[in-house]
C-alpha cells in the first residue's frame, strides 16, 4: 500500500509552483489535499507558505537538502520547471529520489505545445511528431523523453501536457491593453493557440482521476486565433481604440518573440475531451478575456 493510500491523505508536489501550478494547487487544497513544492523567488515561496503549503526556494543544487524532505509521502508530482542545459533540473537532482519514492501515484509534466515547431499551418493533434528548431523547444522535447522514461523504469503512470498560449487572471491581453503595452503584428496566415490557466486546471485535475502512463495531451482551446484579432478584442471590451496594425515585416521584435512568429500550426485539442472527458469553460479567447474583464 501507497503511503498516500497508507494515511488517506493525497499529496502533491510541484516542481516550480508557479501560474498554472497554482491554480491547480488551490483547487485541490480545497478539497484536502496537502500540498508542497518549490519556487526559485524566496518571496513566492512564502506568500505560498502563508496559505499552508510545504515550500522550499529551488533555484539548483545549493537547495536540494531543503527540498528532499518535502518530498516524503508525495503521491502526485507535477513538474512545471523549464530545463535548463543539463536537462530537466528536477530529474537531474532528484531523480535518485524520486525512484524510490514508493507513494507516488502520478507524475504530470508541463510542456509546451512549442515541440511542434512548424507545422505550416496544419491541424496538430498528439499523433504528429514534434519538429522543435530551437534550442528552447529541442530541450522541452529532450525532457518530455526523459520523463517517460522515468514512468517506463518506475511503473508509474507520467503524461505530459503540452500547453498553448497561458492567459488568466492579471496576464492577458487586457492587462497590456491597460499598461499600454499591447501590440496588433501582423503576419499574415498566423494564428497562434491559447488556454486559460483554469482550464489547465480542469485538464489536470481529469487526468488525476484517470491516469494513463505514456498519454501525451494537447492543452489548447478551440479556436486558434490570428493575435491581432485577439489584442482588438481586448481592447473592444474594454472600450478603448486597439492599437494600430504593424506589418511583422516592420516590427521591432526582440529574437524570442520573433521565433514564435517562425512556427505555423492550429493545436488540435480533441483528446482532452474525448479520453478526459473535458468540457472547457473558456471554449474560445472571447468567452476567457469577457470573464476576466
Amino acid at each position: 500500500m501507497a503511503a498516500g493510500e497508507a494515511s488517506g491523505v493525497s499529496k502533491l508536489f510541484c516542481f516550480g509552483l508557479g501560474f498554472s501550478a497554482e491554480t491547480l494547487a488551490a483547487r485541490l487544497a480545497g478539497d484536502g489535499w496537502e500540498i508542497a513544492g518549490t519556487s526559485r523567488d524566496a518571496a513566492k515561496a512564502a506568500r505560498l507558505a502563508a496559505k499552508g503549503y510545504a515550500m522550499a526556494r529551488f533555484a539548483g543544487a545549493e537547495d536540494v537538502a531543503s527540498v528532499l524532505p518535502l518530498l516524503e509521502g508525495t503521491t502526485h508530482l507535477l513538474l512545471s520547471i523549464p530545463p535548463g542545459d543539463e536537462g530537466d533540473p528536477a530529474l537531474a537532482l532528484f531523480g535518485d529520489a524520486l525512484r524510490k519514492l514508493s507513494s507516488l501515484e502520478w507524475v504530470g509534466y508541463l510542456g509546451t505545445v512549442g515541440v511542434y515547431g512548424d507545422q505550416g499551418g496544419a491541424l496538430v493533434d498528439e499523433t504528429v511528431a514534434p519538429n522543435p528548431k530551437s534550442k528552447r523547444a529541442l530541450a522541452r522535447a529532450a525532457a518530455e523523453k526523459a520523463w517517460l522514461a522515468f514512468g517506463e523504469a518506475t511503473g508509474v503512470p507520467v503524461q505530459i501536457f503540452r500547453l498553448a498560449g497561458i492567459y488568466g487572471p492579471g496576464r492577458s491581453p487586457l492587462d497590456k491593453v491597460r499598461e499600454g503595452k499591447a501590440r496588433r503584428i501582423v503576419k499574415p496566415g498566423q494564428v497562434f493557440s491559447r488556454i486559460h490557466v483554469a482550464d489547465i486546471a480542469s485538464v489536470l485535475e481529469a487526468s488525476l482521476a484517470k491516469p494513463n502512463g505514456g498519454a501525451i495531451y494537447n492543452v489548447a482551446d478551440n479556436e486558434p486565433a490570428p493575435p491581432q484579432d485577439v489584442v482588438a478584442y481586448a481592447a473592444e471590451l474594454l472600450e478603448v481604440t486597439p492599437p494600430p496594425e504593424v506589418p511583422f515585416e516592420e516590427a521591432d521584435l526582440s529574437p524570442m518573440a520573433r521565433s514564435f512568429y517562425a512556427d505555423r500550426r492550429r493545436i488540435d485539442n480533441s483528446r482532452i475531451k474525448s479520453e478526459l472527458g473535458v468540457e472547457l469553460a473558456y471554449p474560445t479567447y472571447r468567452e476567457g478575456l469577457a470573464s476576466l474583464l
